[in-house]
């Protein structure tokens, strides 16, 4: 059973750079772990924290040896940087991983080094997800934060082409709870949100209304990219500079 979603990892280039976007710029608890993961997996890992929410993970390419690494790198070559991967969490992620292939989810064998198993994202519309086991990072209980004061991610926004059958594969196929598809009107959208049991929420959107901006803000998208995460919605005060940005190639959608 999936247990939690407490992530989403971002590819960059600059790994210090990103480090201090999100902790001087940003004001978020930021965690650098490259003295282990350099080492242990070739590769730099952050991990900001806010509170509320999912997580944001950075990694960056280190060692060219190591696998990760080389995944790192391929992603950056061929669509620079950005959205890399959705992070799950299981009780046992090989027993998922068996469950999950009897279900005709394609999971990926085990990476040498990796701590979770890899699902396919022709399994998944699009996302690269990788499932670790419970509490795979230890949340502070009090993180600190900086005016605007973003959250986690509240929102991860998964473009597809249709939203219903992206629906079955997250409810059916991954377990996770899910709302009936629904048309948003006003968005030009067809919708279904999917409840992970802890962090942010999953929202499948497929466009039908080319009429509408948003509508053909994700047709763009699926027109140049293809299915996959879309943007990442975070939470902030009244100090907000501004609702929508994109830093490392990401989308980011602030509501107050």
């Amino acid at each position: 059973m999936i247990t939690a979603m407490p992530r989403i990892a971002i590819a960059v280039k600059d790994f210090e750079a990103a480090l201090a976007t999100f902790r001087d710029q940003m004001g978020m608890h930021v965690l650098d772990f490259s003295p282990e993961t350099v080492p242990s997996l070739g590769a730099h890992v952050g991990m900001c924290q806010p509170a509320g929410g999912s997580n944001i993970e950075l990694m960056a390419p280190s060692n060219p040896d190591e696998p990760l690494s080389q995944a790192l790198q391929k992603f950056l070559d061929r669509r620079g940087e950005g959205i890399y991967a959705m992070m799950l969490e299981s009780a046992d992620p090989n027993a998922e991983a068996e469950i999950l292939l009897e279900k005709g989810v394609k999971v990926l064998p085990l990476m040498r080094g990796a701590g979770g198993r890899d699902i396919h994202p022709s399994s998944t519309h699009g996302v690269l997800i990788r499932i670790y086991p419970d509490g795979s990072v230890t949340q502070p209980e009090t993180p600190s934060s900086a005016s605007p004061h973003y959250t986690g991610i509240q929102k991860v926004l998964i473009a597809t082409h249709d939203a219903s059958l992206a629906a079955d594969v997250y409810a059916n196929g991954l377990g996770l709870a899910a709302d009936s598809p629904q048309i948003d009107a006003g968005r030009g959208v067809l919708t279904c949100v999917v409840h992970p049991p802890k962090g942010g929420v999953i929202e499948l959107i497929s466009p039908i209304d080319s009429s509408q901006e948003t509508a053909q803000e994700l047709q763009s998208f699926l027109n140049e990219n293809g299915e996959g995460i879309y943007a990442l919605e975070l939470n902030a005060d009244g100090d907000a500079p501004q609702h929508d940005f994109r830093i490392f190639g990401t989308r980011f959608l602030i509501s107050k």
